[in-house]
């Protein structure tokens, strides 16, 4: 049976219950004087994970929340809606489900609560998220949590029939698409978790000096991105245009994450026997999806938001994020195991993941992305060199 999102949903909503158990690590915060609506603006796909948590939530704890509402938004235009809503003291998003992309423009810009005030209300991070996640957990400055995490990518992602022998190392990807013109492709990195962790992971392939320093130190990558854009017909406007047309035959090389290779397989957008592969000098570079407040939300909503986050994650609800392998595996939790997972989830990567995941994300170095200031470079640097060259 082909998995939906309404039968997704429906399948965990029965798991409302289990949360409602103290959870050792997870604090208390202070209940509304009645029932409130929350906003909730995604800009990173992640409502394709957390929804379903959401809404036990509002199951679970009708006197806290009356009901949720769930709107999407492109990362790159959110944080001047927010800052014109802020100026004009009327914020009506309550909560932004964020990739690292508007997390770091947020912080540039001064946007979020700073929730290091509120520790009390929320969970002991350090012990409850895996070792990595709470890595990741430091990008976010005090100012959201990470609710989400996989080790990302970057990956290349080939149909086999059209890509008999696939590039196995950066100059090999480079070469091809000098054979193969307008056939590969990714996504502006400031909208795209693969185009940013691709974008993230050059400077690893290619030994520049300082992975860290997009300004400073990316002198081979820069070059490697101006050659590989003259191959390239259009940047896509996000990750979704990419899959589609890797599945259309538009392209026949696309850049991929672990998530994003699984999850079009099983919507059927990208065909079944597509491949995967790494370059050589591969390191991961972690992702992560945060729960961030905007400032001018209110006290009382604020407690509800903290109340929110711990209910989300605990390992019952945690386990929801395998979903279909959109963010794979999915759970920052520690102690979140597959089989915890609805049948649906556990049926969709049984068909359509990979078994060489798992020796990949043990044999190969997991790094953090850049810090928030200087990953804005990266996106600014990227924006005028690389992507003004296609408009």
């Amino acid at each position: 049976m082909k998995i939906t999102r309404r039968n997704f949903v429906g399948g965990v909503a029965g798991m409302a219950g289990l949360s409602l158990i103290p959870t050792r690590g997870f604090a208390q915060a202070k209940a509304p004087s009645a029932p409130v609506t929350i906003t909730v603006v995604d800009v990173a796909g992640n409502l394709a994970l957390t929804q379903g948590m959401f809404e036990n939530y509002a199951a679970a704890k009708p006197e806290w929340v009356s009901s949720f509402a769930f709107t999407k938004a492109p990362a790159p235009e959110l944080p001047s809606k927010i800052k014109a809503q802020q100026a004009a003291g009327k914020v009506d998003i309550d909560l932004v489900l964020t990739g690292t992309d508007a997390l770091s423009a947020g912080l540039d810009q001064g946007l979020w609560v700073d929730l290091s005030a509120h520790k009390a209300s929320l969970p002991n991070l350090e012990s409850i998220l895996l070792p990595q996640a709470f890595k990741m957990q430091a990008l976010a400055k005090d100012q959201g949590v990470v609710i989400t995490y996989y080790p990302s990518g970057p990956l290349i992602e080939y149909i086999p029939e059209r890509v008999a022998t696939p590039p196995k190392t950066a100059a090999e990807l480079l070469e091809w698409t000098k054979a193969n013109p307008k056939r590969f492709m990714y996504a502006r990195p400031a909208n795209s978790g693969p185009g940013r962790t691709f974008l993230m992971g050059l400077p690893y392939l290619l030994g520049d000096s300082d992975p860290h320093d997009p300004v400073n130190g990316w002198s081979k990558t820069w070059e490697y991105l101006k050659a590989l854009g003259e191959n390239i017909e259009y940047y896509g406007t996000g990750t979704t245009q990419v899959m589609k047309e890797l599945g259309e035959g538009t392209r026949d090389i696309v850049v991929t994450t672990t998530g994003w290779d699984i999850n079009p397989r099983v919507l059927g957008i990208v065909p079944a026997e597509a491949k995967v592969g790494t370059l050589e000098g591969f390191h991961w570079v972690t992702d992560a999806h945060y729960a961030v407040i905007p400032k001018g939300v209110s006290e009382e909503k604020v407690g509800v938001l903290l109340d929110v986050v711990n209910f989300i994650l605990q390992p019952q609800q945690q386990a929801i994020a395998f979903d279909e392998g959109y963010f794979y595996p999915g759970p920052a939790a520690k102690g979140v195991t597959l089989d915890m997972a609805p049948q649906e989830s556990q049926d969709a990567i049984a068909e359509f993941g990979r078994p060489e995941y798992e020796d990949w994300i043990a044999n190969n170095p997991l790094e953090v992305p850049l810090e928030p200031a200087k990953l804005v470079d990266a996106f600014r640097i990227w924006d005028e060199q690389i992507g003004a060259s296609k408009g």
